[in-house]
């Protein structure tokens, strides 16, 4: 198991149950109690965990306005986000157009992307930008939105809405902080709701990505209701009541099953 597979679980399991222990993390995971402190320090210093003597505990001090930095939100359902990539990036076809906005899901699409000829993409995402110019082929084309810079990497505001503004998208692909019946698809950040909000005017096909824990959460800000989506592509850890209240409302649902670790 991977380092970050494991440490996504140990983020699971202090979230479901408030705390863990680091005996019953070891003994579940099968590693060594040092490499479980190990694990712990390194969700710590990325604001996921809090420490305490024998185990850790859910990070104090969440809020409808607080981001998680790109890094943070990197390691959190990753086995999950790569198997929503996988089905998103099966929506993409050579020579189209695509829009990539900031956030690890949609970064993960973007590694699935970067053999597919002729794509132009424009993205608002530091890490998609500088993955694409460094991995990417000589016939795509990456246009770099600029402004002001969140933690999550991403560029929001005026400028890059002025970017948006000029251009005609075949697909939209975006995360969500948040999928809720009353708060729709929304963001901590008022500016990069602004920003969704305009790209998602200028494309033929909205593509929203958002793994089963991101029902019910409510961001500061709602940047599209839910029958905005043209297409989600999520999880089947969603429960069947609200996988039907998406797909009641939502054109295409995609679901994706995350392979057991």
């Amino acid at each position: 198991m991977l380092a970050t597979q494991r440490q996504n679980l140990i983020v699971q399991q202090v979230a479901q149950s408030g705390a863990a222990r680091i005996s019953e993390l070891a003994e579940a995971l099968q590693v060594s109690e040092m490499t479980i402190r190990r694990d712990i320090d390194v969700l710590v210093e990325q604001g996921l965990v809090d420490k305490v003597h024998g185990g850790a505990t859910s990070a104090v001090g969440t809020s409808t306005v607080m981001e998680p930095p790109f890094k943070a939100k990197n390691l959190r359902q990753q086995v999950i986000k790569d198997s929503i990539a996988t089905l998103a990036a099966e929506l993409v076809s050579a020579g189209d157009s695509i829009a990539l906005m900031g956030g690890s899901t949609v970064f993960a699409v973007a590694r699935h992307l970067v053999n597919i000829p002729r794509l132009t993409v424009v993205t608002n995402s530091l890490p998609v930008s500088d993955f694409f110019h460094r991995e990417g082929r000589v016939d795509q084309t990456v246009i770099t939105a600029g402004g002001i810079r969140t933690p999550t990497d991403s560029f929001v505001g005026e400028i890059a809405i002025q970017v948006f503004d000029t251009l005609n998208i075949d697909t939209v692909f975006m995360g969500t902080h948040g999928m809720d019946e009353r708060g729709g698809f929304s963001s901590p950040n008022l500016l990069e709701s602004e920003t969704n909000r305009a790209i998602r005017e200028r494309a033929k096909t909205v593509v929203v990505l958002a793994d089963h824990t991101k029902w019910g959460e409510i961001g500061f800000s709602t940047f599209g209701r839910i029958e905005d989506a043209d297409v989600l592509v999520t999880d089947d850890g969603l429960a069947a009541d609200h996988l039907k209240y998406l797909q009641e409302r939502i054109d295409r649902v995609i679901v994706a099953t995350a392979p057991n670790i």
